[in-house]
């Protein structure tokens, strides 16, 4: 069944919020929806925002504030297009404080990673060198799901002792640590808490001009 097509207003508030969201800016509330188009009340926001929601051209993550996510308009006609918050940068080193909140979207075809975003992906880009023996290096971005348990072997963002790392997640002997993917960097084990915030599900790299 193909999606109903947005009415000209639906249209203009799901480019302002893509807008926003690519000029690093974030998600507009409701407040901010309704000012820029001029509404009275935010209810007139919120019925548009619910109509694009209905029309599966807008997501977001429940009872979370700021989550809208645009799905792009050309993937109602070619290839399912989804925008991915990314939440600042993770080490791929040394661990180090709590990543950022979300600085924009990164735009992807889910056809093409193989992947099934909710509204629970994020993305991550990484600093740092520890996970080469994946093929992970300084510039990539890493696309996470949220909640999933991790298996033995799975790449992940986690919280290690209050500092933020990606690691490869290993379980020995009932007991699991974080193992870089370079020698040069130890294997990390909780001296308290060991806290998964996503399993990698898929990896975007971007290559630089010649």
């Amino acid at each position: 069944m193909s999606t109903k097509a947005p009415t000209e207003r639906q249209q203009e508030i799901l480019d302002f919020i893509q807008s926003a969201q690519h000029s690093g800016e974030g998600t507009p509330s409701l407040r901010e929806i309704a000012a820029h188009f001029g509404f009275r009340s935010m209810n007139a926001a919120a019925d548009h925002v619910r109509a694009l929601r209905r029309k599966k051209l807008l997501d977001s993550r429940p009872h979370q504030a700021r989550s809208l996510r645009a799905l792009s308009r050309f993937s109602v006609r070619r290839r399912p297009i989804v925008d991915i918050p990314v939440f600042g940068t993770i080490p791929a080193g040394p661990p180090a404080d709590r990543y950022q909140e979300a600085e924009g979207c990164v735009s992807v075809d889910v056809e093409s990673l193989g992947i099934r975003p909710t509204a629970r992906t994020f993305a991550l880009k990484v600093r740092g060198d520890s996970m080469i023996g994946k093929h992970i290096v300084d510039g990539d971005c890493v696309i996470l799901e949220h909640g999933m348990t991790p298996r033995s072997g799975d790449v992940v963002a986690a919280l290690i002792d209050n500092e933020s790392t990606l690691k490869t997640f290993v379980i020995e002997k009932g007991k699991p640590y974080l193992r870089a993917e370079n020698p040069r960097y130890p294997a990390l084990v909780p001296a308290g808490e060991l806290v998964i915030q996503g399993v990698m599900v898929a990896l975007l790299r971007r290559t630089k001009p010649v």
